[in-house]
């Protein structure tokens, strides 16, 4: 039996047998390719001599009936900037309701009441669903560090003739049947690029060759209870190694050059996948998700319709804020979002003033808009940017040089940037949660003793970047010029401080070891660092390492995960502790 042979028979379920040419003219497929199923499906029982249907063919359908259905609505949704730090994909309105309650509405049409909703960015919107329409919510904790696949596998269980869906799909047409006879995956009839797989003559998903045309995948699919088997042992195997944690849980199916199960067609219109705010728009200009105050800012400051602004793409999204990226009248912007928690962390009033002190002094470019009460930013976009490359011997050269030229400006502002100050009050923003290093406490205090030594060297405190990283050092071509500029962006954190900070900051964030430490050092020095001097950035790096390593606890708490990042700041603040108790010895000794 093929899925020819099932087609033709799910079609005589709900139509009285005429004759094989009618069968022909409603499935598409050749008049002879109806009479072999035909004949196939005789021979298996599941047709009478009169084209009926069985008893046999009866209690098939009762074994492959759909039990339960799994939408997959954890995803932070980041391609749907600017609106997604409002609503959850699957809230998503479109003419009229939610996409996640049309497709419960479809599934209740198919007899399918048993629902579970996998759940992860914004969980708490979808807690209604249980009161509303009796589903099981399951919480994937690593929403924000995983894909879908770990999604899945958390409701792994479940799977048995179960519709697995996307929470982010809109059918015009209801894709659900109260009968299934195979298991398949969904994709439309629409070829293009991108797509990993195409269907064969087969109606088998093989692998596209490198160039070729697929259709696209919609990630709607329905697994019988003897593929399913096999599925729930891969998604736990996957979801257990940290290779798959960026994997969709299509992967689970693949074996080989092709999927385990084979292809449901449908055509390209019948479906939609809203993974962008344009898309929103396309498919439904009146939603009331499409409201944000985002578009408002921008059209109030550029002066524009809100069908102005296109082209909307997110950027990488970075540790602090959600930024994406616009056009407007053919020119280009770049949109700052603050990030969670973010008003606790940075005062807007004081960047704004920053800004102020920096402006026409060549650092960067000054912004479109600035909004000192929410942090919202519109710049210009800078084409063919890179960003320093912190293993480049050019790139740190020019990078410390600008750095340099900058601390030497002496500019003034009336707020500083106090780093014990910040380790206590990341701190605090714990709520009474205990460090997740066991040490933690030893690590501070050794850590605090090192600001006697700083009280007593000479500073002269000026105008600090505080977060001068190799990312947001930019190297860009402007049109018409001949040679590579470079700025220096992201101002949120800074203030009065010591200058050495920023060549702290740029070490820890480039995870540089000692030795390379001590090179960036003699960059920026140009080779004339005193022992003293040297001893104060190790300092610097154990005070600033245990900041940002409080910082990402913070985070941590707020759902937000940075990886190695956070363990390897600890480290900094443990081994450059001792690093400058051996640079003061060594300081003190040549005096």
């Amino acid at each position: 039996m093929n899925v020819q042979d099932y087609t033709i028979l799910q079609i005589l379920s709900t139509c009285r047998y005429q004759n094989q040419r009618t069968l022909a003219d409603q499935t598409g497929y050749s008049l002879g390719a109806v009479n072999q199923s035909v004949r196939r499906l005789s021979n298996a029982g599941l047709l009478s001599d009169a084209r009926q249907l069985t008893e046999k063919a009866h209690a098939l359908f009762e074994k492959c009936r759909p039990q339960n259905a799994i939408i997959l609505a954890a995803g932070l949704g980041m391609r749907m900037i600017p609106i997604n730090s409002l609503t959850p994909k699957a809230l998503l309105e479109v003419r009229g309701e939610t996409l996640i309650e049309r497709i419960i509405h479809q599934l209740w049409e198919a007899g399918v009441k048993k629902i579970t909703v996998v759940v992860g960015f914004m969980k708490e919107r979808f807690d209604y669903l249980i009161d509303e329409f009796g589903v099981k919510l399951v919480v994937n904790p690593a929403y924000a560090e995983k894909n879908n696949l770990c999604s899945l596998a958390i409701a792994a269980e479940e799977i048995s003739n179960t519709y697995i869906i996307p929470g982010d799909l809109w059918f015009a047409e209801n894709p659900f049947s109260q009968y299934e006879l195979y298991s398949w995956y969904m994709v439309t009839d629409r070829k293009g690029p991108g797509s990993q797989v195409r269907v064969n003559r087969k109606q088998e998903l093989v692998r596209v060759n490198e160039g070729e045309e697929g259709n696209r995948m919609v990630g709607l699919s329905y697994l019988l209870e003897e593929n399913a088997v096999d599925l729930r042992a891969r998604l736990r195997m996957m979801n257990s190694s940290p290779h798959y944690d960026g994997a969709f849980w299509e992967a689970a199916l693949d074996r080989e050059n092709k999927m385990a199960i084979p292809a449901r067609v449908i055509p390209a219109d019948l479906v939609k996948e809203i993974n962008t705010f344009e898309q929103l728009r396309e498919l439904d200009g009146n939603s009331g998700s499409i409201q944000s105050d985002a578009l408002d800012v921008i059209s109030n400051a550029l002066h524009c319709r809100a069908e102005d602004i296109v082209d909307i793409s997110i950027l990488k999204k970075g540790m602090t804020n959600r930024s994406f990226l616009f056009r407007v009248k053919g020119k280009k912007y770049i949109m700052r979002i603050p990030g969670e928690g973010t008003d606790k962390l940075i005062n807007r009033r004081q960047e704004a003033a920053v800004f102020q002190a920096i402006c026409g002094a060549g650092l960067c470019d000054d912004p479109v808009y600035l909004n000192p009460a929410n942090g919202y930013k519109i710049t210009k976009y800078l084409e063919g940017v890179r960003v320093c490359d912190p293993e480049d011997p050019s790139d740190l050269r020019r990078c410390m040089t600008l750095l340099k030229h900058f601390h030497e400006m002496r500019l003034q502002v009336d707020h500083c940037f106090d780093i014990f100050g910040q380790i206590e009050f990341y701190e605090r923003l714990w709520n009474g949660q205990p460090s997740a290093y066991r040490d933690y406490e030893k690590t501070k205090q050794n850590v605090l003793s090192l600001r006697d030594y700083l009280d007593h060297q000479p500073i002269e405190r000026c105008l600090t970047h505080i977060d001068a990283v190799p990312d947001n050092f930019l190297f860009y071509t402007p049109d018409g010029a001949a040679e590579e500029r470079l700025q220096l962006t992201d101002w949120e954190y800074a203030g009065m401080q010591d200058p050495h900070v920023d060549i702290a900051m740029f070490c820890i964030y480039s995870l540089y070891d000692k030795p390379k430490i001590d090179h960036l050092i003699d960059i920026y020095f140009e080779g004339n660092c005193d022992r003293a001097v040297r001893a104060k950035i190790y300092c610097y790096i154990a005070a600033c390492g245990l900041l940002w390593s409080n910082w990402t606890e913070y985070k941590r708490n707020l759902g937000v995960e940075f990886g190695e990042y956070g363990m390897r700041q600890y480290r900094y603040a443990k081994d450059f502790y001792r690093y400058a108790l051996e640079a003061m010895k060594k300081a003190e000794a040549v005096k």
